[in-house]
């Protein structure tokens, strides 16, 4: 038998509604196990304890507990009796699934007072037996193999060490937002910052298929499954822009037309938003980074929002945005070439200091109520889940 133990991370700081908290945590690892069916879950103070399934492989159940936003760690642990012998022979088990380490160290945690030995004889005494049987030298300061032992009322549980988890908040603890997913290489990490701050993502992304090819729409596709394994269920609506920005061309200068591009897509994803229950915006836009996203632009922008934006990387340069991009997993997703909707009719020079009564101005030679209409009406909704639904075991 075997179990996963989640330490919280802010979760752990939570007092009275921290209950609402662990309960989406295990909402999510349902979620994200779908396809195999968990023992009981358990909370036991800042810890949650997760029975695991034998024909569960140990790699699936490592990468997809490092996925589940709320945990500060955790670890695979194995329950031993509460007595020393039965300790020593499960941390000897442990070790020996590890014969490159060319060190280790025992770090016991004794949660169940009534046990008469505190940790520091627990982890003298298991080391001494690790050590003698294996040969293996102790490094109290810089193990290449540390073993837990955490001693609660029922049984002592054994791991080879803690793993990292996502941290932050468990997703759908602080609401729902719709994500503006450009295939570029911000947007995935901000919708990702986000989820890590408890929002549930529904993503939109804004294409010209088919007056360009398809390729940025697969990206988008691609982005979003692998933005699913931290939330399990997502819904991309895919919206055909190239129709209304021939319009935007046909009748505006060509400094304004990116701004206008962008005014349209905040109007177009607030009624999407609005209609999947979501209550703001989530955009990767960095201040600086484009033509767009001047301060003039970007506050002329946000006016035509029906919703408040986020930009968790407002504040961020390009070289920060691609190293959580290459952590993240979607830097060379993003990075594939597309035809974007937004290079499609720019302007050489577009404008950088937009005035918003210009602007309007020029809204004026646009029903502006009918373009964001039939874009909505026209959209293409995909579900994305995760495990593959075609994968899953019956549960």
């Amino acid at each position: 038998m075997r179990f996963l133990i989640g330490r919280y991370h802010e979760v752990a700081l939570k007092r009275g509604n921290r209950w609402r908290f662990v309960e989406q945590v295990k909402q999510n690892l349902r979620a994200l196990f779908a396809d195999y069916r968990l023992g009981p879950m358990r909370p036991r103070g800042s810890r949650l304890m997760v029975e695991l399934p034998d024909e569960l492989p140990e790699r699936v159940a490592i990468e997809r507990a490092a996925c589940v936003f709320g945990l500060q760690n955790f670890s695979l642990s194995y329950p031993a009796a509460l007595e020393l012998d039965a300790m020593k022979r499960e941390a000897l088990e442990r070790a020996r699934q590890w014969p490159a380490a060319r060190s280790f160290r025992i770090s016991a945690r004794r949660d169940y007072k009534q046990f008469p030995m505190n940790s520091m004889e627990i982890e003298r005494e298991v080391g001494a037996a690790v050590a003698d049987a294996l040969k293996l030298p102790v490094d109290l300061h810089n193990p290449e193999l540390e073993i837990s032992i955490e001693v609660l009322p029922d049984a002592a549980y054994v791991s080879a060490g803690k793993i990292p988890g996502a941290g932050g908040l468990p997703v759908g603890v602080t609401g729902r937002a719709m994500a503006l997913l450009s295939g570029g290489i911000d947007s995935p990490v901000a919708a990702y910052r986000m989820m890590k701050r408890g929002l549930r993502m529904n993503f939109v992304h804004f294409h010209a298929h088919p007056l360009v090819s398809p390729a940025s729409r697969e990206k988008a596709h691609e982005l979003v499954t692998h933005l699913t394994r931290y939330q399990a269920h997502s819904t991309l609506t895919l919206v055909a822009f190239g129709a209304l920005q021939r319009e935007i061309v046909a009748r505006t200068h060509r400094p304004l037309r990116v701004v206008l591009y962008r005014r349209f897509m905040m109007r177009i994803a607030s009624a999407l938003a609005r209609r999947a229950g979501a209550s703001v915006l989530v955009t990767g836009e960095s201040l600086g980074q484009v033509a767009s996203q001047t301060l003039e632009n970007m506050m002329v922008i946000e006016r035509a929002a029906k919703l408040p934006i986020l930009r968790p990387l407002v504040g961020m340069d390009k070289n920060e945005i691609i190293a959580e991009a290459r952590r993240l997993g979607t830097f060379e997703t993003s990075i594939l070439p597309d035809e974007d909707c937004c290079t499609l009719f720019t302007p050489a020079h577009p404008e950088t200091h937009a005035n918003l009564a210009e602007v309007e101005r020029a809204e004026m030679e646009f029903d502006i109520e009918r373009m964001v209409a039939d874009a909505v009406r026209a959209a293409e909704i995909v579900r994305v889940t995760f495990p593959p639904q075609s994968a899953a075991k019956a549960a």
